[in-house]
Parts: C-alpha cells; structure tokens; sequence
C-alpha cells in the first residue's frame, strides 16, 4: 500500500490566515483549503512501537548509518527516525553549534524518517530530543553509529559518535555508540553489514529491557566492534582505557600546500565542505583581530600595525600515530578489541564510572548476552 508523502507548510499561521482573507474577499477562483498544521504534516507515528532514533559523526550517507537504520526497518519492530549530521563530524567531540543558524533537511531511508542537520552529532541528538524536530520529544533508545574506527580510550574525547551517546544520557535516555575497528587498505564496507548482523541482538536486548525498567539508567554502552566482525570471539565487558593515539604535528610548505588547498584528495565532499566553512570563519576572526590590533596601536601610539604581507604565516597538519601500549590489562577495551572480542564498555557522565553503575551495567550485559 503506498502512501502520499504531505511537505509540512513553512509559513507562519498568521500569514496563512491573511493571505487567505485576502484571496477569499477577492471572490475569484477557487477557495483556498485550510492549510495542514505541521503536527498534521508529520509523519505518522505508530504508537505500539517504541521509537529508536539513530545518528552517527561520520555523516547521513556514511554506510554504517545506513546499514543499521535497513536493519531496524527490516525488522518492524520500531518507528526508525535518523536525525544525523549532514557531513563529517567524527572528530567533533562533543561540540554543539551556537550563534549561529543550523539548517535541516529532510532525506531519504526507505522506512525511516530523516533528517540532516548541518551540525554535530549533539547537534542532532540536543535537537530530535527538544521536541521542535519530530512530533515526540523522548525515544526509548538513542544509537549513534556505527562509527567508520574505533573509539577506545581517550579517543572517545574526541568522538563525535560517543558524544551523540553522550548527549543522550544527558538528556535522561538510555543509549548506545557503535563502531567498526576499520583498518585502511583491508576493510571493505561489507564489514559494516556484518558489524549490524553482530551488534543487533544486543540493541534488541536494550530495547526489550528498557521497556521493562532493566536496563542500567546511570550509564550508556559503548561497543566496539573488531575489524573482522564475524569472525569477533565474543563480546567482553571492558574498562575504558588511557589509549590514545600520538598527535603529530607536521609543518608543511605554504608553496606546496597554500590556503585553500585540501591535502588529502580522498577526503569526502562533506569534509572539504567542512572546511571550508572553518577556513571562512577562521579568515573572518583573523580579519576582526588584525582590526581590532590596528585601533588599539592607533589610539595608543599613533603607529599602524603590520600589513597582512608582512605578517608570517605558517601551515601545519594534523596527523594521529598509533603507538604501542605497555598496559597489558586484558580488560581493556582497546586490549580485548586487538584480541578479537567485542568491547562493550559502560560509560557514565562522571569521570570515573561509579562502582555499583559498573556492576549494575556489567550484569546487565552479561545476562543479556547469555539469551542470545
């Protein structure tokens, strides 16, 4: 049975109203219909179902976003909505966009209802919790993911992916973050349709026992899926550990790489999109210094500042190395993902996991992996 999608009406009520005041004083043509509301215009929900809404950091059209969004359709069981980043913000951390205006657009998942928002992961989770998005305001389970790398140790700082779980729990709803230890020139995107295959029936299992009032409030999951999904040995309850990568800044040649130029050509649209956006905002805030410089030496000694030509400029890159780690703690998470085990490491918003949220969620876990 198809059904006719309805575009919400954007002008304000009062306006509508006008305007049809106008056209029926006019007496020519037909009368004007009562415009829909955009509570009417929404689409549908089916209250027996509960509702799961998924994001990611590494964008809308990223394929472990949309492998995991088919299976949830695939199973109906849940109304599906995805409310998720327009490009890439897997670094994002847990950012959010102020002062400025966030533009969102509907997109299309077969059996989801979707939106992309020019913003961060905590961007779309603060905004499809507010209630101004969808017609609801509290789903019973947040998914960010599945993130394309892992996100152990204190690389979940810097992710966007964990944040979006974050913001969540936040928000007092239970969560989930996912990601696939993607390793460069041996990972193929197939690995993330085996990585929902390995990850599902724990997200059936949060679901079920949230619904019940099992599932631990003070924390949400994080899982982290090895690069060989299927053939992962088991999911293991981890710590988080102190792993991270070795930041390694690399000067670079303004002749070989002047501004505007995008150092990696494999770097996606919605990246060099990114930034470009931060380059803009980087150049306009250089600008407001060098003015604001130049008044104070005006006002002050009554000698112009330096011209844009004679100020130097330099140019570096960012790049992370993955260093040994001396920690030989099984319980780990990086430790148990090299292993070939799924991690799955609760993560509360204290710095350090309270003991009894440790066990409460790591019983959880254990019982729930022991009905699969």
């Amino acid at each position: 049975m198809s059904s006719t999608s309805v575009k919400p009406n954007m002008l304000p009520p009062g306006l509508v109203s006008n305007l049809q005041d106008v056209l029926s004083k006019r007496g020519g043509g037909d009368q004007p219909t009562e415009p829909s509301t955009s509570e009417a215009a929404e689409d549908p929900v089916d209250s027996s179902k509960p509702i799961v809404l998924v994001t990611n950091g590494d964008g809308i059209d990223s394929p472990g976003l949309t492998y995991l969004v088919e299976a949830l359709v695939r199973q109906g069981l849940y109304n599906v909505h995805v409310c998720a980043p327009q490009s890439d913000k897997s670094v994002s951390g847990h950012s959010v966009t102020l002062r400025e205006t966030v533009s969102v657009s509907s997109a299309e998942i077969n059996g989801a209802t979707a939106y992309e928002v020019a913003g961060t992961p905590v961007d779309c989770v603060s905004l499809a919790l507010s209630g101004a998005l969808f017609s609801w305001s509290k789903p019973l389970l947040v998914i960010s993911g599945i993130n394309r790398g892992s996100n152990c140790g204190h690389h979940m700082l810097y992710s966007g992916v964990v944040a979006g779980a974050r913001e969540a729990l936040i928000s007092g709803v239970p969560s989930l973050s996912i990601s696939l230890n993607w390793r460069k020139d041996e990972s193929q995107e197939n690995d993330f349709k085996d990585a929902v295959a390995v990850c599902l029936p724990l997200i059936n299992a949060a679901i079920r026992d949230i619904e019940k009032g099992e599932f631990p409030k003070s924390c949400f999951l994080n899982i982290e899926i090895p690069s060989s999904p299927l053939s992962n040995k088991g999911f293991k309850i981890t710590k988080q550990s102190t792993w991270r990568s070795t930041p390694s800044w690399q000067a670079v040649s303004a002749n070989r790489y002047p501004p505007g130029h995008f150092m990696n050509s494999q770097q996606s649209l919605g990246i060099q999109l990114a930034q470009l956006g931060r380059d803009a905002s980087a150049a306009g805030a250089a600008r407001r210094v060098t003015t604001q410089k130049k008044n104070v030496e005006i006002e002050s000694t009554g000698a112009a500042g330096k011209s844009d030509f004679e100020r130097v400029k330099k140019y570096f890159r960012l790049e992370f190395a993955d260093k040994e780690q001396e920690n030989t703690d099984e319980d780990l998470d990086f430790r148990a993902l090299e292993s070939g085990f799924v991690s799955v490491t609760p993560l509360s918003l204290s710095p350090h996991l309270e003991s009894d949220t440790q066990t409460a969620a790591s019983n959880w876990i254990a019982s729930a992996l022991q009905e699969q």
